[in-house]
């Protein structure tokens, strides 16, 4: 923890910040090392002092588990005691995250007036690249994923709704080691499967259709990101050929891929030959995001982010897909870690049709 608050507090002092404030749930677990705020709290960085303020339900166990030269401040009072922390000439300027709420934000300038300085995404960009023990837990965590859907396979059958499914599947994964889902996992089957983002229904699974599974989960406070779809018998030739198509386009982005390329030449490797085929107005979506404690993180690969160029160690989806309205859709997901020369899929689980 110590070097990641050490960036920050290099940071603060290169943008002219006497101080800054952090209250997302997982950049205060990121520089604290404690999985257990959930966002109850702020923690206040300066170039030479950090101070969590949280409240007596944590006590006892952040006095175990914070860093010696971490101050702790038990209050229910979070704000309150953050000014008094920085009730000095020398926190002039006073650095705050642009993603709190108005109702926060009113609160902070009742406390600190124009000595605020809203910044954006400044722990959440130092988030992006992965040290060591980062890297470890999310191979940790996506092969758990590859895992659960090679279970699913044998488990999917024509009858058994999408709402089922998903139930098994959140089943298998806690069961298996995962915490908790980071988000609804995605179940849809026929023609719900044109719709990239369809929860799970109580629609039964029918013969020549396809059914695309999407999901996350939390290991060791890490997620996963993994999407597959499947057939069950004989889709037909147009749907097969449309997998194809989206197979090749992840293919395509896959070769572009490594430090210093941005979201908008990954995004168009597979864009623009998806446009060839004659379907791009059927991709309507990003085409990949960065993953680690929360499930959508920068980088982000999409025609809009030329800005987001990729570094080592950095851990990305990568998930092109058609969406036919009517007759269905496919989606294929995987997570890579991006390496000195390229990449390294982490993702396990089958890239190819797979027909039941």
């Amino acid at each position: 923890m110590d070097k990641r608050v050490k960036k920050l507090q290099a940071t603060i002092q290169e943008l002219g910040l006497d101080a800054f404030l952090i209250t997302n749930e997982f950049s205060l677990k990121y520089l604290s090392g404690f999985d257990g705020l959930d966002g109850d709290g702020c923690l206040v960085v300066t170039p030479n002092q950090v101070t969590l303020i949280t409240d007596a339900r944590y006590q006892e166990a952040l006095e175990q588990s914070l860093p010696k030269d971490v101050s702790l401040e038990i209050t229910r009072d979070y704000y309150q005691i953050a000014k008094k922390v920085l009730d000095d000439e020398a926190y002039r300027k006073v650095g705050f995250e642009t993603s709190v709420s108005y109702e926060l934000y009113r609160t902070l300038y009742q406390l600190f007036g124009d000595q605020l300085v809203p910044e954006n995404n400044i722990v959440e960009k130092q988030r992006e690249v992965k040290d060591a023990n980062e890297v470890s837990v999310l191979k940790k965590s996506t092969l758990l994923a590859s895992e659960g859907f090679s279970a699913l396979v044998n488990y999917v059958r024509v009858g058994l709704t999408e709402r089922q499914i998903s139930n098994w599947l959140n089943n298998w994964m806690l069961e298996n080691g995962a915490e908790k889902p980071s988000f609804d996992t995605i179940v849809a089957s026929g023609y719900r499967s044109a719709l990239p983002h369809g929860s799970a229904s109580n629609k039964k699974l029918q013969r020549g259709e396809v059914v695309t599974v999407d999901f996350g989960y939390y290991v060791d406070g890490y997620t996963s990101d993994i999407t597959r779809t499947i057939a069950l018998g004989d889709p037909g030739d147009e749907l097969k050929n449309v997998y194809n198509i989206v197979h090749e386009a992840q293919e395509r982005m896959f070769k572009t891929i490594k430090p210093g390329a941005d979201g908008q030449e990954v995004d168009a490797a597979g864009r623009d030959y998806i446009q060839q085929q004659g379907f791009g107005n059927y991709y309507n979506h990003g085409s990949g995001h960065g993953i680690g404690l929360d499930i959508h993180e920068g980088p982000n690969f999409g025609p809009r982010w030329k800005s987001n160029v990729i570094e080592e160690n950095n851990v990305m989806t990568v998930e092109p897909g058609i969406y036919l309205p009517g007759k269905g859709g496919v989606r294929i997901e995987d997570d890579l870690l991006i390496t000195k020369n390229g990449y390294e899929q982490i993702t396990t689980a089958d890239r190819d049709l797979i027909i039941l």
